[in-house]
C-alpha cells in the first residue's frame, strides 16, 4: 500500500514551505548596503563601476556594463547590435520570454528554434535551419546553468557574420573547458535576480570584449546621453548630447553594493549548488525520472534542477504531480512554458507547436525542484521522499 499523500488528505512532507529558489543574504551583505545608504551616492556611482570591474574580471572579459535587470540588459545588447525592423534574431523556444522580447523591443523579429533533447539548450542544427538573409544575431541560452554548445553555435554564426549574445542569466559561475560562459560570444548577459546564483535585489550585467559595444551599452542605459551624471559632476559640467533613443536602465549604487558583496561568495554558492545536485542525482536514481544532463567538458552552475517525469508510467499528467508536490509543501515550479505557446509570440511568429517536437515533449514532463545554497542535505531528502511517494501513488500498476 502506498503512503498517503497530502493532496488526498495525508500529512504534508514538510511543516513549512520550501521555495524553489531563495537568496542567501548575510550580515556582510547587509553591512555593504548600509554603507552605500550612508554614502554620497545612492544611484549609479562608484560602486556600480566597482561591480562592473570585478564582474568583468570574474568572467574574463574586458568590459562589463550593469543594468537595472536582466531583461533591460538583454534589450541593451539588441540596441548595441543595431537590431531593427526587418532583422531576425534566432532564440530557443525553451526560455523565459525576455529572450524573445528584447528583439521585439528593437523592432526586430524573434525566430524560434527547437532545443537539444539532453540539455534543452538551443539545438545547433535547428538554429542553422532557421537562418535566412534577414538573420542578424542569435541568442543561445545556458538553460538551468548548463552551458550551451557555444562552439558549434559561434562557428555557424561566424560563417554568416552574425552577432552572438549569450543569455547567461542562468549561468553565473558556469564554464566550458575552464572558461566562463558569457565570454564566448560578442556579448553575454547575466541576471542578478534573487533566484539566481548571486543577487543585487534586481539587476543585470552585460559582458563583452568589444569597446564599441560597451560604449553603446553604457549610453543606452542612461537615456543615450554621451556622459553620465557622475562624469558631469566630477567635471563640474552640465552639458550632454543625445543622438539616439535610450532608456533609464541604470543600476543603483545600493544594488551594486549588494552585488559586490555577493560576487565574493559566488564560488561558494555554486559549489553548494553542485553538492545539492549530486545529492539529488543520487537520491532520485531509480525513480524513472530524466535527470539533468552535464555535457562533457562543462561545469554547470545549476540555477535550476529540472527533472522530466516518466508520464508513460503515470496515470496523471505533470500538472497533477505539480499540485501534489505543492500540497506536500515542496515549492516545485515549471521552467518554462515554451515561448511559442505564449499567445503574443504565437501570434507574432505564426509558429505551431508541432514545429518544436523536443520542446513540446519536454514541456509536458518538466518539473523544477527546489535548489538554492541555503538548503540543507535534509531538505533534499524531504523533496526526494515527497516526490517518491507522489510518483508511487500515481504509478500505473
Amino acid at each position: 500500500m502506498t503512503e498517503p499523500i497530502a493532496i488526498e488528505g495525508g500529512k504534508p512532507e514538510r511543516e513549512t514551505f520550501l521555495p524553489y529558489a531563495r537568496q542567501v543574504v548575510d550580515d556582510d551583505d547587509v553591512a555593504a548596503v548600509v554603507a552605500a545608504l550612508r554614502s554620497d551616492w545612492l544611484t549609479t556611482g562608484p560602486r556600480v563601476e566597482e561591480l562592473e570591474e570585478a564582474f568583468a574580471e570574474s568572467v574574463g572579459t574586458a568590459h562589463a556594463v550593469a543594468y537595472s535587470s536582466g531583461t533591460a540588459a538583454l534589450h541593451g545588447t539588441m540596441f548595441a547590435a543595431r537590431i531593427g525592423p526587418g532583422d531576425e534574431v534566432v532564440v530557443p523556444t525553451m526560455t523565459f520570454a525576455a529572450t524573445a522580447a528584447c528583439v521585439v523591443y528593437q523592432g526586430g523579429t524573434p525566430v524560434l528554434a527547437d532545443v537539444d533533447r539532453d540539455t534543452l539548450n538551443l539545438q545547433p542544427d535547428d538554429f542553422e535551419r532557421q537562418l535566412t538573409s534577414k538573420t542578424k544575431a542569435v541568442i543561445p541560452v545556458h538553460y538551468a546553468g548548463v552551458p550551451a554548445d557555444v562552439a558549434r553555435i559561434t562557428a555557424l554564426a561566424e560563417r554568416r557574420g552574425l552577432i552572438v549574445v549569450e543569455d547567461a542569466a542562468h549561468g553565473a559561475g558556469a564554464s566550458i573547458g575552464g572558461r566562463s560562459v558569457g565570454s564566448f560570444g560578442d556579448m553575454g548577459v547575466f541576471s542578478l535576480h534573487p533566484a539566481k546564483q548571486l543577487t543585487a535585489g534586481e539587476g543585470g550585467i552585460v559582458t563583452t570584449d568589444n569597446a564599441e559595444l560597451a560604449a553603446r551599452l553604457r549610453r543606452f542605459r542612461n537615456q543615450a546621453m554621451d556622459t553620465s551624471g557622475r562624469e558631469r559632476e566630477t567635471a563640474g559640467a552640465y552639458a550632454y548630447e543625445i543622438e539616439e533613443l535610450g532608456y533609464n536602465y541604470r543600476l543603483t549604487d545600493i544594488q551594486a553594493a549588494l552585488g559586490l558583496s555577493q560576487l565574493k561568495k559566488l564560488a561558494g554558492f555554486v559549489e553548494r549548488r553542485r553538492r545539492l545536485v549530486a545529492l539529488y542525482d543520487k537520491r532520485l536514481a531509480g525513480l524513472g525520472l530524466t535527470l539533468p544532463f552535464t555535457p562533457a567538458g562543462t561545469e554547470p552552475s545549476w540555477h535550476l534542477y529540472v527533472v522530466r517525469l516518466p508520464l508513460e508510467r503515470l496515470s496523471v499528467n505533470r500538472d497533477r504531480i505539480f499540485a501534489a508536490m505543492r500540497a506536500e509543501n515542496i515549492g516545485v515550479n515549471v521552467h518554462y512554458i515554451p515561448v511559442h505557446r505564449l499567445g503574443y509570440y504565437a501570434r507574432l511568429t505564426g509558429r505551431r507547436p508541432e514545429e518544436f517536437p523536443v520542446a513540446e515533449e519536454a514541456f509536458a514532463r518538466l518539473l523544477t525542484l527546489p535548489l538554492h545554497p541555503g538548503m540543507t542535505d535534509e531538505d533534499v531528502d524531504s523533496v526526494a521522499h515527497a516526490l517518491e511517494k507522489v510518483l508511487a501513488r500515481y504509478e500505473v500498476r
